[in-house]
């Protein structure tokens, strides 16, 4: 590790090869944002595991974001209004992209391009903006990033 380790208020999966860190104020619905994206890739046939809820270890190696969890959450993503769940998870990953998720009305509609996600000496990560409860999350994020290795959302 080059710098120290961050813990943040976040939530983070891994879809395949590809880590995903889903931040926003409390409440946005990171959580629930993220469960859905497992829950696509499960039913597509995909790898996927929860990296973290609530809170993410993010640390720097080498040229790659990590991030980690928490010994005492390891596994669980609280889905507001209906528990605690213990899904399939792994302890540390990179990540690769940074997804804000918020309200669809405090959205703007067209968000400046090129955006990306900071935190001061830990690194950087390319950003997309995300409304909460939208119904296929993981096809949005295909659509804008198709180069980080997810699966296409339609057939080209």
């Amino acid at each position: 590790m080059t710098g120290g380790q961050v813990n943040i208020h976040a939530t983070a999966i891994v879809v395949g090869t590809v880590g995903l860190l889903f931040i926003g104020p409390s409440g946005a619905g990171k959580s629930l944002t993220a469960f859905t994206c497992l829950a696509a890739a499960w039913r597509a046939g995909i790898s996927a595991m929860l990296l973290a809820d609530d809170r993410v270890l993010l640390s720097r190696e080498d040229d790659c974001l990590m991030g980690g969890c928490p010994d005492a959450i390891a596994g669980l993503i609280e889905i507001r209004g209906s528990g605690i769940a213990r899904v399939p998870h792994v302890a540390a990953a990179p990540l690769h992209l940074a997804v804000k998720v918020g309200a669809m009305e405090a959205m703007e509609r067209l968000p400046p391009e090129g955006e990306r996600f900071s935190i001061d000496g830990v690194g950087t990560l390319p950003q997309l903006r995300l409304a909460a409860h939208v119904a296929d999350p993981l096809a949005i994020i295909g659509v804008f990033f198709p180069d980080i290795g997810l699966p296409p959302p339609f057939p080209c």
